[in-house]
């Protein structure tokens, strides 16, 4: 919902995160959900009685339960409220931030609580996504949510050294953030003297994807509170501002002639941001914003996208990573969390997102804290076949135009 669009404006008002890890088999589906959602009562100083409404999502049958929000009521405490259930695929923890906003910026709602969760051990994610190319035509390119296309691309277009050594460098800079994030799932204290080891030596998984490039499956749920402002800031002294954001999904197929760079066609995370700026005059978002949350999935994707979140050109993107100016204390600090590298509870990675992006405007995200000031944050998600959303998250209000709630 654009903002010039808003009935009123919204703040996040709590956060809640687990600890994201491959097994938590120490809790089901709702305990596991639970500590998500008492962790962002608690960070707002609410109770379930102070909540209107429930946003709830995961990937669709990732855990083989049909509606799996009835079970999690236990765990949601979504008992006897408005709660709606939304899944749309890996995109889904920012359709559900992007539902809550929208829900309490039309005025149905005051205080609207979402909830992405996955518990993948308890699955089978590639058998879900196992077909979406043709493992005869694709097999060395594709191979269920793995593919090695970008890694084809980068190569291309600026040679193999380069292009293996700069998604190694995000590869460990990653590393290097979600080791300071306790929730992290994978920290394994690499250094950029690894570099050239690790190019050798990781396995492939497809093409020139290497183990060590791509993300894992996690356990985990995020919760995040939206609240109209009036509530916002009876009930909060550091509410972050949705600004606005943006769905771009279409559905692709893989082309046999996609790489003919005189047939190009439009990436849709381009395109999302494109729209996004202009509505917002957004010129530079290099130098406006303050953080980036991106919904990376492996680091050779994590590395051309940045050309489009940035609209950036030519090798621009490859030399904010190659100088390290995506690290904390970096010029455009991209995932301070450590990214969907570090941690990938599927249904709720595009969720913390949000929530990294918001602490990190309250200046309360701890040991990954970006020492600079943070007035504006750009989260991201990602799913299907190129689905994109964007959210902007501000820390004052003084770009709205929106009526007061």
């Amino acid at each position: 919902m654009a903002h010039r669009k808003k009935n009123r404006n919204v703040g996040i008002i709590g956060i809640g995160q687990t600890k994201y890890s491959s097994h938590r088999e120490d809790v089901n589906q709702p305990e596991m959900i639970h500590e998500a959602v008492i962790a962002a009562l608690k960070d707002a100083g609410l109770t379930m009685k102070d909540v209107d409404c429930i946003v709830h999502g995961n990937m669709e049958l990732f855990e083989m339960v049909h509606q799996p929000d009835l079970w999690h009521t236990l765990g949601t405490g979504a008992y006897g409220k408005d709660c709606i259930r939304i899944t749309t695929g890996g995109t889904v923890g920012a359709t559900v931030a992007c539902a809550a906003d929208n829900l309490v910026a039309s005025g149905m709602y005051d205080i609207v609580m979402a909830i992405g969760f996955e518990k993948l051990q308890e699955g089978h994610t590639t058998g879900g996504i196992t077909n979406m190319a043709d493992p005869l035509w694709f097999r060395h390119l594709q191979t269920g949510a793995l593919t090695g296309t970008k890694a084809y691309d980068v190569i291309k277009e600026f040679g193999e050294e380069r292009a293996k050594r700069a998604s190694l460098m995000y590869r460990i800079i990653m590393d290097k953030h979600a080791g300071l994030n306790p929730n992290a799932h994978r920290a394994f204290g690499l250094e950029f003297e690894q570099i050239d080891d690790l190019i050798k030596t990781s396995p492939r998984l497809v093409g020139d994807l290497k183990l060590i490039e791509m993300c894992s499956q996690s356990d985990g749920a995020c919760c995040v509170i939206f609240a109209c402002e009036k509530k916002a800031k009876e009930l909060s002294k550091k509410p972050v501002w949705v600004r606005d954001h943006i769905t771009v999904h279409r559905e692709e197929v893989f082309v046999m002639f996609g790489y003919d760079d005189r047939n190009p066609f439009p990436a849709t995370h381009r395109f999302a941001a494109e729209q996004l700026y202009t509505r917002n005059g957004v010129t530079s978002p290099v130098d406006y914003f303050d953080v980036f949350e991106m919904y990376d999935p492996a680091s050779w994707w994590a590395v051309d996208w940045l050309r489009d979140f940035f609209m950036l050109k030519g090798d621009e993107h490859l030399k904010l990573v190659e100088n390290k100016e995506i690290m904390i204390g970096g010029k455009i600090p991209v995932n301070p969390s450590g990214g969907v590298i570090g941690s990938n509870p599927i249904g709720a990675t595009a969720l913390v997102r949000v929530a990294e992006a918001a602490l990190q405007v309250r200046g309360d995200a701890g040991a990954h804290q970006i020492p600079t000031p943070v007035n504006h944050a750009l989260a991201s998600g990602f799913g299907g076949t190129m689905w994109t959303v964007l959210m902007m998250l501000e820390k004052e209000l003084n770009w709205q135009e929106a009526h007061n709630g």
